[in-house]
Formats: structure tokens, sequence, C-alpha cells
């Protein structure tokens, strides 16, 4: 990471103003910022007034900081994240990932929305991701080791088993259709063309986006436990009928992410109980 972000300024900034420590942070992908909407006791920090933030530029993106509980459960949402397609350097796209780490963060909740390349997996769909591929051909990692993370973190389960299990239980309890596959980061910002879908289907992936996978790669690095839902919000180029947009994107995602963020209310209280401790 280089010396452009300076991360003990912006936990102290955030330390100050949050009314306490969170447990579980939760990143929200487009269009499923709602899931904000049920924390209680909610304290909001705009991104453009953390220390070396720059704003949000996507749509969709609230680009704020929610902190409060869901639950019994202290909690940190990140309305928004931060993209290598925007022009922003590893370090800010990684810099949430360690902030939160160092905040006390032992258990990252990362959403998305992405294309559905799975035939199965229609608009509105939610799945929960078994693994990913890595198509950005770049990782925040690359470089000096920062603070406490690890030089090579075993990608071999990037996806806590037990915490899926968990999220499966919760998905059945409130009769939420749940499905699993594996995730493809493209860089973007352009959607995939119909040839570049078929090649990542024939590589196993059954959706793609364009986030995620930096921010697990950072998690995982410090030994953050990772869990990871997409919101399937249009079939992948080649696949649908007509266009793609970022309009369809927001649109979709907000449908489905009135189920998301029920799951996720629930499932937050029953991982601060299976895991009340520190980062594994």
């Amino acid at each position: 990471m280089s010396e452009a972000f300076d991360v003990a300024s912006a936990v102290d900034h955030l330390r100050s103003r949050l009314p306490e420590v969170p447990r579980i942070g939760i990143v929200l992908g487009s269009g499923l910022g709602g899931v904000a909407d049920r924390v209680t006791g909610r304290t909001e920090v705009p991104f453009a007034r953390v220390p070396g933030y720059p704003g949000t530029s996507v749509a969709g993106h609230a680009g704020t900081y929610v902190a409060g509980r869901l639950g019994d459960t202290a909690v940190l949402l990140q309305s928004g994240r931060f993209h290598r397609y925007e022009g922003h350097p590893d370090d800010i796209v990684a810099a949430p990932i360690r902030v939160a780490a160092a905040l006390g963060v032992h258990t990252l909740i990362l959403t998305n929305a992405a294309g559905g390349i799975r035939r199965d997996l229609d608009p509105g769909a939610i799945m929960l991701l078994a693994d990913h591929i890595n198509w950005m051909f770049t990782s925040p990692l690359i470089g000096a080791v920062h603070g406490r993370e690890e030089r090579f973190p075993d990608m071999s389960r990037p996806y806590d088993e037990a915490l899926a299990d968990l999220a499966r239980t919760a998905a059945r309890d409130l009769g939420v259709r749940l499905d699993e596959g594996v995730y493809a980061a493209v860089l973007g910002p352009a959607y995939e063309t119909p040839a570049e879908v078929r090649l990542l289907e024939r590589l196993g992936a059954d959706a793609v986006g364009m986030s995620t996978v930096p921010e697990v790669l950072v998690a995982r690095a410090l030994g953050l436990r990772c869990l990871a839902f997409s919101v399937v919000t249009n079939r992948a180029a080649g696949l649908g009928a007509g266009a793609l947009g970022h309009e369809e994107v927001i649109a979709t995602g907000r449908e489905a992410g009135t189920r998301l963020a029920e799951l996720l209310a629930h499932l937050v209280v029953e991982i601060d109980r299976s895991y009340p401790g520190s980062a594994k």
C-alpha cells in the first residue's frame, strides 16, 4: 500500500464518531443501500469527511458509513465502495477494509450487483458466493506488506463455510431462496461482451461483476471471516433481451435488496452469537 492513504487517521476520525466498536462490517453494492434502513441508533459519516477518502462517483452508491445496531449486534455498514474503474488506486479500493479491521470488525459481509451467467439465475436472484475468479488481473496486496497482513493469504476457502451454513439456515428459516455459485470480478466499467460472457462461463463463473474480490483479498490477508452475496440484477450480455443499463441494475437491486436486508438482519445476530470473539 502506498503512502497516499493513512489508515490511522481515518480510524481516529471514525472512532471519535461511532457510538461503539463495530463487530460486523457489511459492504453494500449498487442499489442495496436499503439495508441501512434497518439499523437502529444510527450514526452516519459520509466518505468525503473521512481523511483520505474521495467521494463516490457511482449512481446507487450513497458513499456513507452507517453505524449502529442490527438487533443487538454492533455493525458498521459501508453504503457504497470504491472501484478501480473510477480511477482509484488499489490503496483506496482496499482502504475501507483495512479501516474496518482496525476499528474492531472481525467478520465481513459483502454484497454486490451482478450479471447472471448461469441460466437459472434470473434477475432478482440472491447468490451466496462459494468461490470467485479474479479476472481483474491485479491485486491490492501487490507491493509492501501492509501492517499485520499476511504476505501470501490462503485463498483455498475465501468464504467461510461455517458462516455460509448460518446463511443457508437463515434463508431457510425466512423462506428466502438462496442460490450459490462462483463470482467473476472484472475491471469494468464497460459491461461484458457476449464473447467474454461465454469465456467466463467456460471458466466456471455463474455471475459477473466489478467489485468484491479486491476487498476479500485484503480481508483474508487480515484474517477476517468473509461471507458474500450477489444480487443478480440482469442476465449477462448475450443471455437476455435488449441492451444493459445501470438504471436496470439499481432498480432490480432495490427490489431484491428488501429480501437481502431481511436475510442480513437475521444473519448478523446468528453470526455474533456464534463468533463473539475476534477474527481468526
